[in-house]
């Protein structure tokens, strides 16, 4: 069964929205502003997402980009043609003005879970030798042991993982960590490669990222 995210603060709204629904055979959930929104996908994951824009706090469109791998469907009173542009091109699938007909939002839900079904799972888990990481939970072991790692320290090990048998110039890795680090800089990266090597090899013993003098880093494929 599908579960489906109503966010909207209309009471009355997300109620016809809930009853539709579930009669329909969906599972629903409700969130009545952005902040909620975001509390509740950080342990819990529905398969689609019906996203009204004016939320108390963080708005429809401020937490629009921070929807991860589920598809959104805008349900608005906004209108206007660069509004819907706007929202399309910042992660929505769809997007439906209110008042809406039934049959077409339902219509509009099938075709959004059929095309999320047919795509490829996306990998989920990293590994290299004993070191796994998770870009679901953003979780990192070593040998079954967890890891603490910082943001940046994070976005480091998965982009090195990510291309385990090549060397990473340091241009290159500030410019690809740059969307989920934009605080790392030139002179702070190299403290904080040195840092996540101390934090890996303190499991094990094994100095997972090797230093390619002149030219940047990669994991050290040395290691049994």
């Amino acid at each position: 069964m599908h579960t489906i995210l109503i966010v909207d603060d209309d009471v009355y709204i997300g109620d016809m929205l809930e009853e539709i629904l579930e009669k329909e055979g969906y599972r629903t959930a409700r969130a009545y502003s952005g902040t909620e929104t975001l509390m509740f996908l950080s342990s819990a994951r529905p398969d689609l997402i019906l996203l009204d824009l004016m939320l108390p706090g963080l708005s429809g469109e401020e937490i629009l980009p921070l929807i991860k791998g589920i598809p959104v469907i805008v349900v608005s009173a906004k209108a206007e043609v660069s509004d819907k542009v706007d929202l399309l091109l910042n992660g929505a699938c769809d997007y439906i003005t209110k008042p809406f007909d039934t049959a077409e939002l339902l219509a509009r839900i099938t075709v959004q879970l059929r095309m999320a079904e047919s795509a490829p799972a996306p990998v989920s888990v990293l590994c290299f030798r004993t070191i796994r990481l998770d870009t679901a939970s953003h979780s990192v072991t070593v040998a079954d042991t967890p890891v603490r790692l910082t943001q940046t320290e994070y976005a480091i090990l998965k982009l090195l993982m990510q291309n385990p048998s090549q060397v990473i110039t340091k241009t290159l890795m500030l410019e690809r960590i740059s969307e989920d680090t934009p605080d790392c800089t030139e002179s702070s990266l190299k403290v904080h490669i040195s840092n996540l090597r101390k934090k890996l090899k303190a499991v094990d013993g094994n100095d997972y990222i090797e230093a390619v003098w002149g030219i940047g880093f990669k994991l050290n494929e040395e290691i049994s």
